[in-house]
């Protein structure tokens, strides 16, 4: 069963101080009356009985500073956390252990994985996080810190091998393309991830991504015949349309009857200019529609 936070407050630091020198007095009183009395040993023991106490209440005496908590064990046992900020004095024999609530953020190693169509990519991410569950971040792992980083780097191992490296279909999500989307799947897997550990993530996002080197000429050509397919197609797509359409509004507003073979010979002519790479030159054909 996982340990739960118990957040507790503290004495006013200034109790603790003022118990300390009316203890360090006293300690001063009974060995002035020791001495002047002669040998009373029952007053020496009082007066180093009480330098003693004096001692444990400064030693309970802690800082705690904004965005910072003290974690308290007593032989062992938790007993609590202080999270609000200023000057307490609490339980000399407990173990006080600083635990900072602040902001914090790290850059994963660069890791080699596959995605989902096979492809070596390197990846990396920048995960940003704090701890808001003191008791877990102390207890319930051994090092919290190193446990973010390993856990982090895991989960963009595992999320990288979900999703291609690079999609020309607009709706297929894609490490590259899908930034935003994929910067949200990334947050959900870190934090699913390290709730045992009390931490939150406040951002994960992508910091390094490139097919591996090995690949990486190869995958660039295989990536620019692609992106020239997708605009090829775009481009058909658009000069079919764009010829439909003038096929139609010739018909309709009944400016030129054109048979078959003249239909497919404007559409001929209309793709190669609509399609070509380079700008066509005009010719003026000076005789009738058939000659």
């Amino acid at each position: 069963m996982a340990i739960q936070e118990r957040i507790r407050g503290g004495v006013p630091g200034i109790i603790g101080l003022i118990t300390a020198i009316a203890l360090l007095g006293g300690a001063i009183g009974s060995f002035a009356y020791a001495g002047h009395h002669g040998d009373h040993e029952g007053f020496i023991f009082l007066g180093l009985f009480a330098i003693l106490c004096a001692i444990l209440s400064l030693v309970g005496l802690i800082v705690v500073s904004p965005n910072e908590s003290k974690v308290l064990l007593l032989f062992g046992e938790y007993k609590g956390t202080i999270k609000t900020p200023g000057w307490f004095w609490v339980n000399p024999f407990f173990t006080k252990t600083r635990l900072t609530l602040r902001i914090r953020n790290f850059e994963t190693a660069t890791s080699k994985v596959n995605d989902v169509d096979g492809n070596p990519i390197e990846i990396a991410s920048v995960v940003v996080w704090r701890v808001v569950e003191t008791a877990e971040a102390s207890f319930e792992v051994n090092d919290y810190k190193d446990y973010v980083r390993v856990q982090s780097e895991a989960a963009i191992r595992n999320l990288a091998t979900r999703y291609p490296y690079d999609v020309h279909d607009e709706e297929q999500m894609s490490l590259r393309g899908s930034t935003d989307e994929v910067a949200k799947k990334l947050a959900e897997e870190i934090q699913s991830r390290l709730d045992k550990a009390g931490v939150e993530v406040i951002e994960a996002r992508i910091a390094h991504l490139a097919y591996a080197p090995e690949i990486a000429s190869a995958m660039l050509q295989r990536q620019q015949a692609g992106a020239i397919i997708a605009a090829r197609q775009k481009i058909v797509e658009g000069a079919v349309g764009m010829v439909e359409m003038a096929l139609d509004q010739l018909s309709r507003q009944g400016i030129v009857e054109l048979d078959e073979e003249r239909k497919a010979a404007m559409v001929s002519n209309l793709l190669v200019v609509l399609c070509g790479e380079r700008a066509t030159q005009p010719i003026i054909n000076t005789g009738s529609l058939y000659t």
